[in-house]
C-alpha cells in the first residue's frame, strides 16, 4: 500500500499559533545549526533517575524535575529546593525503586494552561498493578508544595506487559490534555494494538479536563461519532512514544517513537491536522515494512536512524528561545543509549533534513523547555544541563 506523505502546504484556512505576533515564526532553515555555537551547561546534579523537566507557565521561571521513583523537585534560582513539590512514591509499582530494568514509574507531568489561577496539574504513573494512571492534583497554600491529599484519578489503563507504558503528557495549543500510551509491551506488538484504532494502546489520546469530571471527549476528536476507532484517540499506529512536544510558535506536534530491533523514528503532525493519523506500527517500523497490512494509509516519519547509531529514541523540542539564534526552528532529539543528539528542520523547499548535531556522554532520558523557550537535556544518571551559547 502506498505510504501517505504529510503535505506541508499551508492551507489558507490555517493560521499559525503565533500569528498574533508582529513577526511570523521562522519555519524553514537554509542549513543545519552549527554545534560550535552551543554548549551544554550543568545546572543541577545528584538527582535520582530524572525523566523529565517542565515549567508551570506561571511567570516564576521555576523548573519542575520529575524522578522515575515518584518525586517531583523544584529548581529555582540555581538550585534544587530541599522539599519536594510532590512525592507519590507510595502509589507506584512495587519494583520501580529496585534499580532493575523497568519502564514504569512516574512518567509524565503537565501543568494546566491556567495553572497560575487554578493551581491544577496532572501526573502519569504506573500503579501497584502496573497499570497506567492519570491523576489530577492541586498546589497547596505554599506555591512550592503540592497538596498531596488532592489527588484524584481521572483515567486508568491496564498494561498487559511491564514495558511500553508511554506516559508523556502535555497540553496542546487547543487547551486539551494529550497523553501517550504504548502498544502494551512485550515485543513485535503481540496484541496487534498498533493498527487497531479501537484499542487505546498504541495511541496518543486527547481529552478535555475543563468540561466535566473526570473529563470529557472533545467533539472534534477524529473518531467521535464513527465506528472506526475509540473516541479518545487523537492518532495511532505508535509503538511507544517517548516524549512528544508542540512547537510553541506554530502548534505543530513532534513525536519520538521508540523502535523494535532496527529503526527509531520522529513523527510529525501539522497544527492544521484534524487528527486520526496512522503512523504505521506494527505494519511498519519507521519507513521499513515490518508486519505489513496497515489498517489504512500511513504517515511516514520525518526522520529516522538505525541501531548502528543508538537503540531508543528520545523526542525533543523545536528551539524557540532567544539565547542561541542559530538554533531557531531546529528540532533537537536524542538517543538514550548512544547519547547522540540530532537536529531536524525543513529546508527552503519544505523538505525535512536531519543530521547528527552533537555527541554526548549522557543517557538522554528527556529534553525539557523553560518558560522562555530555552532547552535542557536530562541525563538519567542524575544531571540537568542547559543548551547555552558557546
Amino acid at each position: 500500500m502506498k505510504r501517505l506523505l504529510i503535505l506541508l502546504v499551508v492551507f489558507t484556512l490555517w493560521v499559525p499559533i503565533a500569528a498574533q505576533d508582529e513577526e511570523e515564526p521562522i519555519i524553514t532553515r537554509s542549513s543545519a545549526p552549527n554545534p560550535d555555537n552551543v554548549q551544554l551547561t550543568p545546572v543541577a546534579s545528584g538527582l535520582n533517575r530524572p525523566l523529565y523537566l517542565t515549567h508551570a507557565g506561571d511567570g516564576t521561571n521555576r523548573l519542575f524535575i520529575l524522578e522515575q521513583g515518584g518525586v517531583i523537585h523544584i529548581w529555582q534560582n540555581g538550585s534544587v529546593l530541599p522539599t519536594p513539590f510532590l512525592d507519590v512514591t507510595d502509589l507506584l509499582t512495587w519494583d520501580v525503586n529496585t534499580g532493575g530494568y523497568t519502564e514504569r514509574g512516574l512518567l509524565g507531568l503537565a501543568f494546566h494552561p491556567n495553572y497560575a489561577e487554578n493551581g491544577r496539574f496532572f501526573v502519569n504513573y504506573s500503579d501497584k498493578d502496573g497499570g497506567s494512571v492519570v491523576a489530577e492534583y492541586t498546589v497547596s497554600a505554599d506555591p512550592n508544595i503540592a497538596d498531596a491529599t488532592s489527588g484524584q484519578i481521572i483515567f486508568t489503563q491496564s498494561q498487559p506487559y511491564p514495558n511500553h507504558n508511554g506516559g508523556h503528557m502535555d497540553f496542546g495549543p487547543d487547551g486539551y490534555l494529550y497523553f501517550s500510551l504504548g502498544d502494551g509491551g512485550s515485543a513485535n506488538d503481540p496484541l496487534d494494538t498498533g493498527q487497531n484504532p479501537s484499542d487505546l494502546l498504541g495511541s496518543i489520546l486527547r481529552i478535555d479536563v475543563d468540561s466535566g469530571f473526570p473529563f470529557t471527549i472533545p467533539s472534534t476528536n477524529p473518531f467521535v461519532g464513527t465506528d472506526v476507532g475509540a473516541d479518545a484517540i487523537w492518532n495511532y499506529g505508535l509503538r511507544n512514544v517517548w516524549r512528544f512536544s508542540f512547537d510553541r510558535a506554530t502548534g505543530d506536534m513532534y513525536m519520538g517513537d521508540v523502535g523494535q530491533n532496527q529503526w527509531e523514528e520522529i513523527n510529525f503532525q501539522p497544527a492544521f491536522s484534524f487528527g486520526g493519523e496512522n503512523y504505521g506500527w506494527n505494519a511498519f517500523e519507521a519507513s521499513t515494512v515490518f508486519a505489513g497490512n496497515p489498517s489504512g494509509e500511513v504517515v511516514e516519519p520525518i526522520a529516522e536512524y538505525d541501531h548502528s547509531q543508538g537503540c531508543s529514541i528520545t523526542g525533543g523540542y523545536v528551539y524557540r528561545g532567544e539565547s542561541i539564534p542559530d538554533l531557531q526552528a531546529a528540532y533537537l532529539y536524542g538517543d538514550w543509549c548512544s547519547g547522540l543528539i540530532w537536529s531536524a528542520y525543513r529546508d527552503a523547499d519544505m523538505n525535512w533534513q536531519s543530521q547528527v548535531f552533537m555527541s554526548t556522554p549522557y543517557r538522554v532520558s528527556s529534553f525539557g523547555e523553560d518558560e522562555a523557550g530555552e532547552l535542557y537535556l536530562i541525563d538519567y544518571s542524575g544531571d540537568i544541563l542547559r543548551f547555552d551559547p558557546s
